[in-house]
């Protein structure tokens, strides 16, 4: 029997779309808007954080890491509630946390609460992320309109990190650091009153297969130590104990885990979701995509604002050509193009022109025009981005069983989650080291010591940049080799698909959710 035929005899009955799919789109992409920028907002506002809770230099990374490492350790699991509870619950319940996190963090009175209040954020925010996407997997079922949903929430899934820059500098600036918290109150409420009344879930798209604990705890566990491992390379290096010690915890942990999900008979990550070679090509290609891209971030907030004393809100309104290439390229390239070509011929392309753009960057010097090279290389890489984010969004959830949709979409946000904590650290720590060595070799015939420290700082950004470059052309080999699906087929039902059945695969998702 075919997969098609076999296809048709499970499906639910309720196949008209959703009357009110538009506008659940709207609320969806309103809270993913909030947890993406959340990733960043908070890192303008850390310093006057800092100061007026009295933390440490030694403890400040951890109102990042705290969130960093519950997001990432609990997104698998957080996917998995999606699909056994249902995703709108599960999705209505991460927002109203998320906002009572944050109610908690802009009312911190000393460091503990506001490190609790993060690791609160980031535990809600699991639930909340892999729901959010695994609802537009099963809403939207017609290929062409699957591509404009995926689109929109691309846009905002790749720019979202640069408006939280933009709001942070802006909330920072004018209000006080509190308020980059007490922002996500009214997104919140917003989305979930929303979500409550104008998400309609299709039935029959429910996990109720009882949860796999151990697996929970494996991937869990193994998830925290891996991220930790990343953050904690950032600071103390990465031959210190306690770092090696992560990383081989790590290895161990999702070794098990993975050897745990072959076995037991309802796995918390069955292993069909990810050996797609598809799936996998996505999941791969985009981890590394964001590698480059946090790194980018960081890199460039520290140049405009110390090397050419931009103010937090100035530095925000650099990064619009970013957002506004994010969402060209989103909405109008990939969104457009998505029922017409293989995804490979945007993702690939996708990401060259995003290592273009970034390439450019690696010219820059302290007195570097922003009009003349940080333009053209912004719009590049928000193109780039663009284009290629919105297949990968569609491409990670579509042909996935609805059952799996949750755990589907969990495991891009863990790609994404991976990928900006060694972005960070695994750039940050190249940069470090490439200024201690220019900073060195030029100290002897240093004019100033203060210029040095500029060029030393500026020699840093741009060596890791290079290895970003590098980043982004495997990404795009990944996804071209990797991902050997046509064009969503929009109509076509008749089985005849290509030699391993691929096409199959993904006409099925169009009508069977």
């Amino acid at each position: 029997m075919s997969k098609t035929v076999q296809a048709r005899k499970n499906e639910p009955q309720d196949l008209a779309p959703d009357p009110s799919r538009w506008k659940a789109l709207a609320f969806i992409a309103l809270a993913q808007l909030m947890v993406v920028l959340d990733a960043t907002i908070v890192n303008i506002a850390l310093p006057s954080a800092q100061t007026d809770l009295g933390i440490s230099d030694g403890n400040k990374q951890w109102v990042i890491t705290a969130y960093a490492l519950a997001f990432g350790g609990l997104l698998l699991f957080g996917g998995r509630i999606a699909d056994l509870w249902g995703r709108k619950r599960t999705f209505v319940v991460g927002l109203l946390g998320f906002a009572a996190a944050s109610a908690l963090g802009g009312a911190a009175t000393g460091q503990a609460m506001l490190l609790g209040s993060r690791a609160l954020q980031g535990a809600f925010g699991a639930l909340l992320a892999p729901a959010a996407l695994s609802l537009l997997a099963v809403m939207f079922t017609d290929a062409k309109e699957r591509a404009k949903a995926f689109g929109i929430y691309g846009a905002i899934a790749g720019g979202g990190g640069a408006v939280g820059l933009i709001l942070g500098g802006f909330l920072t600036e004018y209000l006080n650091w509190r308020w980059t918290f007490f922002v996500n109150i009214p997104f919140a409420i917003v989305a979930a009153a929303g979500a409550y009344f104008v998400i309609r879930e299709p039935s029959g798209t429910r996990n109720r297969s009882p949860l796999d604990v151990p697996g929970v705890v494996l991937s869990t566990l193994g998830l925290v130590a891996l991220v930790y491992g990343f953050t904690r390379a950032e600071s103390a290096g990465w031959s210190d104990t306690l770092t090696v010690s992560m990383f081989v915890a790590a290895v161990v942990l999702l070794f098990a885990f993975v050897a745990t999900e072959a076995k037991v008979k309802h796995p918390l990550l069955p292993l069909r979701v990810i050996t797609n070679r598809n799936r996998g090509g996505v999941y791969l290609s985009l981890g590394l995509a964001i590698i480059a891209m946090f790194g980018l971030f960081l890199f460039l907030t520290y140049y405009l604002q110390v090397v050419k004393g931009y103010s937090p809100v100035k530095t925000g309104f650099a990064f619009l050509p970013m957002i506004a290439g994010m969402i060209t390229g989103s909405t109008q390239i990939g969104a457009r193009l998505m029922t017409r070509v293989p995804p490979r011929l945007l993702m690939g392309p996708g990401f060259l022109t995003a290592g273009v753009g970034m390439l450019i960057l690696t010219q820059l010097q302290i007195d570097t025009s922003y009009a003349g090279l940080i333009l053209p290389a912004q719009i590049l890489l928000g193109l780039g981005m663009g284009t290629a984010f919105m297949p990968a969004m569609s491409l990670a959830t579509i042909g996935v069983e609805p059952r799996d949709a949750g755990v589907a979409s969990a495991m891009v946000n863990t790609s994404q989650q991976v990928g900006g904590a060694i972005g960070t650290a695994l750039l940050n720590t190249i940069a470090a080291s490439a200024t201690t060595a220019y900073a060195t070799s030029h100290a002897a015939g240093a004019k100033s010591l203060e210029l040095l420290k500029l060029q030393a700082m500026v020699h840093g950004f741009t060596s890791a940049i290079w290895w970003a470059v590098g980043i982004l052309v495997v990404a795009s080999a990944i996804a071209v080799t990797f991902i050997n699906t046509g064009r969503p087929d929009t109509g076509s039902l008749d089985g005849s698909g290509d030699a391993d059945g691929v096409e199959d695969e993904i006409r099925v998702p169009v009508v069977a959710h």
